[in-house]
Formats: C-alpha cells, structure tokens, sequence
C-alpha cells in the first residue's frame, strides 16, 4: 500500500490540524494498536533496488526501554528516519500511540506530538551555556535574539532546573557547552530533548566513544528516563545493552529476526550467524 501524502502546512502544527489528523487516522488504525506507544507494521522501503526495510514490524510498550541492535546496513537508522518523518516508506503502517499516524505528518509535526530524537553525534550549541542550550530547547521561537530578549517564566526555570539535576549537570550551568567533555556534551543533549517533554525518545549509539565512567552514567540516566519515557536505544556495545536491557530486538536486512532479553536473543543460531558471530 501507498502511504497518504503528507498535509501540503509546513511547520509546527496547529492543535486543530494535529486533531483533524487523528480523527483521519482514527479510520486507519489497526486493533493492535491497544497499549502501544509506537506501532510499526510491515514497512517497506526501498532505495534504488535495495530494501533497507523489507516488511518490517515493530512496537514499542509505553514507559519501556527498547534496545535494538544489529549488523550495519540492517535497517536500523531508516527504521528512525522513517518514525520522525525523514524518510517516507513505500508500503506499510507507522502510528505513534493509538490516534497519530505518523506517515500522515511532517518532520516538526512528529516533533510536537512528542518524538524526540538524538543522533550519535551530539548537536549542542558550543558557543553558549549548558544553561542558554537547555533553554533555546525550551523556547516556541528559536531564533537567537529572540532568546536573548525574552526572560524566562518561574515555570520555564523551574523546567530547566528540573532537567539539569536529571543529566547530572547542575554544576555546569554556567560553562560553555564547547568546554565540556564528550559525555556530557551528550548528556546536555539529551537534556535538550527532554525540554519538550517528548512521550518516546529514539537515541542512536549513546556511548560510542564514551570512557567507562561515562558510559556507565549514560546508562543510569537512560534507565531513570524508562517509564516516564518510552525510550529505544540503538546501540553496538553489547556490555551496555547488557546493561540496561529489559528487551531487545534484532534487526537484519530491514526486518526482526529474534526478540526478547539479551540471552535469548544471544543464543539465537540466526543472530549468532549474522551478528554476532560463531
């Protein structure tokens, strides 16, 4: 099947448009949809022959920390392209929650209905504070001058405070984001996220270069986040996976092949060939 053409607005979305959008999809939505927060359903996408994704079928429970692993070229990243409106499949379902068709909205349309997502490499502004990048991610207008001018409301300040003690950078309110180490440049990131109160988070490879320490705190604050959050992690390092793996599912060649803990997923023979290794 043809996914719908996106709506022609551009931008953030209306709360009437969001609205119209979700009484279209209410008509689409499939009856498994039922305590789902994501609900990904045979997408298939194709570039020039190759098919990153090949009827893949995915889904995310609320409050839960998925992790999802597999060999390079196994589809991951076009998974999440497709999820925050990057990329548009060639057949298939994506519904965030049980009333959002996520094929049906724009890029900064996925962003307002609570789809966050952290590329590996961190995107801070390095030249400000960790405290003006926390509330850059808060402000409705981006622009710099406009953050400049504008004072914050005790709500807003409360909000960051709030998010500081969360990635453990209280003490760096003031330092310039270019000044910090390579974890925390990661940790303020995600910081930045949290600032819209998204509903799921996608982060992709978290603690590539990390120290050990880093990586261990990467990981408690991916686990305090779980619940409050739906959360799916991307991620090569299997210790860390270890480390904070309720679930895990395995991709290659655009589609699942195994599901469930580390351990049942490790001693999979079809993970073991294709990832893995013998």
């Amino acid at each position: 099947m043809t996914p719908p053409t996106p709506p022609p607005h551009e931008g953030r979305a209306t709360r009437d448009a969001l609205r119209d959008m979700r009484e279209a999809a209410a008509q689409r939505k499939p009856s498994v949809l039922l305590g789902k927060v994501l609900y990904l359903d045979k997408l298939t996408v194709s570039f020039d022959g190759f098919k990153a994704l090949d009827d893949l079928t995915l889904y995310v429970d609320p409050g839960e920390l998925l992790c999802i692993i597999g060999p390079n070229g196994a589809g991951k990243t076009t998974m999440m392209d497709v999820v925050t409106g990057k990329t548009r499949p060639d057949a298939g379902t994506a519904f965030f929650g049980t009333d959002i068709d996520l094929l049906m909205l724009t890029e900064p349309e996925i962003v307002e209905a609570g789809i966050g997502r952290k590329f590996q490499k961190p995107t801070v502004f390095e030249f400000l504070s960790v405290f003006e990048n926390l509330e850059l991610a808060l402000t409705d207008d981006k622009s710099f001058w406009h953050t400049l001018v504008t004072d914050l409301t005790p709500a807003q300040r409360q909000r960051v405070d709030e998010v500081l003690e969360i990635i453990g950078l209280e003490a760096k309110r003031a330092a310039t984001a270019g000044g910090l180490a390579h974890g925390q440049k990661q940790w303020l990131e995600i910081g930045m996220l949290l600032m819209q109160k998204p509903e799921l988070l996608l982060v992709d490879e978290p603690v590539a270069g990390m120290t050990p320490q880093e990586t261990e705190r990467t990981g408690e604050l991916l686990l305090s986040l779980a619940g409050t959050h739906s959360v799916v992690v991307v991620e090569h390092d299997m210790d860390f996976v270890r480390s904070i793996a309720r679930r895990v599912s395995v991709l290659h060649e655009g589609r699942v092949i195994a599901e469930g803990d580390l351990d049942t997923v490790q001693n999979d023979q079809q993970v073991v060939e294709v990832y893995l290794g013998s």
